[in-house]
């Protein structure tokens, strides 16, 4: 084969994957647009009804909130002093 020869067949096979790449792309945007469209369609978003005013957290769950917080802090401090070392 000469150059000339090899360097065609390299291109016809740049384009082909190319072509075949830009096609299995196009067809994915479409079909995930249209699956969008269609949920969109039969299941529609849920309107939010309005909030009656602030709530009240009760002291189970602020106590709760108050745990969760001080092991994310013990965390946070325990990775920073491992990384100083």
């Amino acid at each position: 084969m000469q150059d000339t020869e090899l360097l065609h067949e390299g291109l016809a096979l740049m384009g082909l994957g190319m072509g075949f790449v830009f096609v299995f792309l196009t067809v994915l945007v479409i079909s995930v647009t249209l699956m969008s469209k269609l949920i969109g369609r039969f299941q529609p978003a849920p309107v939010a009804s309005p909030a009656r005013g602030k709530s009240v957290k009760s002291s189970a769950s602020k106590e709760a909130d108050d745990e969760v917080l001080a092991v994310i802090s013990a965390a946070v401090h325990r990775y920073r002093s491992s990384r100083r070392r």
